[in-house]
């Protein structure tokens, strides 16, 4: 029997990666998004094919393109004959402070953090009700409340919660649609931190940084074992959201 597939986008470093490598431990075939990343992404690749061949392989698209997410969906209906599920991991995150965001970051964070997500939902929705398949989005703590310098990140995030939502109702019955709300749980890759360490461990219950691999656990509940959740945003934040 054919394994079942599921879509990552931003697949080939950082909490992508653990994503992709926790779901094919799992039994998933994994198709790998990436952009800007496809050394990373071709090593992933190798390394799942040798545990299982043809488990895996990499799509490139710029998640920009309008374009980009109906034909991103078609070549991994062509690679692999079927999708059964998809993770919206792929983000931009940059500062935005009030008073200084311009209408090209404003739209290169909606387009990557709101608008690619639901034309790969509607783009897979055919598919995925044929499959009774599965969505998760990776939005942030931080779209259900500001993060102070990064107003059109926290709004973009916030627009990803309601794309949970309007997909969860639309899709239903046979599609769940759900989202992992992280706290931090890597650096940033940006040379101004939003927050020092020492802020996050003082506002977490938890006291620590998450791991990816807290982040790739949810995601797996929420795509294999919560048969009975849709429209559902799950924070994964160690206690973050206790701070008021």
């Amino acid at each position: 029997m054919a394994a079942p597939v599921i879509l990552i986008t931003g697949a080939a470093r950082r909490v992508g990666a653990v994503i992709a490598q926790h779901l094919h431990a799992a039994g998933y075939d994994v198709a790998l998004h990436f952009w800007q990343s496809a050394d990373e992404a071709e090593s992933l690749c190798r390394e799942l094919c040798a545990r299982r061949s043809g488990s895996a392989r990499t799509f490139a698209a710029n998640l920009e393109d309008p374009e980009a997410p109906a034909v991103l969906v078609a070549s991994v209906l062509r690679a692999f004959g079927r999708l059964d599920g998809l993770v919206n991991n792929a983000s931009a995150f940059f500062a935005t402070p009030m008073g200084e965001v311009t209408v090209d970051q404003w739209d290169t964070l909606m387009a990557a953090n709101a608008r690619a997500p639901f034309f790969l939902a509607q783009a897979a929705g055919d598919e995925l009700r044929r499959r009774a398949g599965a969505i998760v989005n990776i939005v942030d703590i931080y779209g259900e409340r500001p993060l102070p310098r990064y107003a059109a990140y926290s709004t973009s995030k916030a627009a990803l919660r309601m794309v949970t939502a309007v997909l969860a109702d639309a899709l239903a019955p046979e599609v769940r649609v759900n989202a992992v709300a992280p706290g931090t749980v890597l650096w940033s890759e940006n040379p101004t931190k939003a927050e020092s360490a020492t802020q996050v461990e003082q506002g977490t219950r938890l006291r620590r940084i998450g791991k990816p691999e807290d982040i790739a656990v949810a995601v797996l509940f929420l795509l294999r074992d919560a048969r009975y959740t849709t429209g559902v945003v799950l924070p994964v934040d160690g206690g973050r959201l206790l701070n008021t």
